[in-house]
């Protein structure tokens, strides 16, 4: 348990105290970290940690690049969304919503392409940044014919 809670909070002493180590926590601690055995579990808690974010990452980008905006467009057609009403809308690839004085409603998303690129450089090991990257020469193409 002291890894589980070292690794999540790096403070030796609170990881002691939180595994249920008494007092001297601060010397436990440390004398812990000293171990060759929790040094090798720290390791592999943090290798698996690290490669979860790196999903949820992935996971992120792949909604930005490829998610709906068909919520926040009916946005533009309500006049005042109460919010249990905007609770239940996806607007995960919003960046922004601006309401001017002239009353009108300004919606702002995040970048498409560059989501694309962080999903190529991030999917390069398993050959899937081709496919991201004709998708992306393909919206920049459309992007200059003046097609929105």
């Amino acid at each position: 348990m002291f890894c589980v809670y070292y690794a999540g909070s790096g403070d030796a002493a609170q990881a002691a105290r939180r595994a249920g180590y008494g007092e001297s926590c601060a010397d436990i601690g440390e004398e812990l970290l000293c171990r060759a055995d929790i040094l090798d579990e720290l390791g592999r808690l943090c290798s698996l940690r690290s490669g979860a974010f790196s999903r949820l990452a992935a996971l992120g980008y792949q909604r930005l690049a490829f998610g709906s905006i068909a919520d926040a467009v009916s946005l533009l057609y309500r006049d005042s969304p109460g919010a249990e009403e905007l609770k239940q809308m996806d607007l995960f690839l919003v960046s922004e919503i601006r309401k001017p004085r002239d009353g009108s409603i300004e919606i702002k998303f995040f970048d498409r392409l560059k989501a694309l690129e962080k999903l190529a450089e991030h999917s390069d090991a398993t050959g899937a940044g081709d496919l991201f990257d004709a998708i992306g020469r393909g919206a920049r193409e459309a992007d200059g014919d003046g097609c929105d």
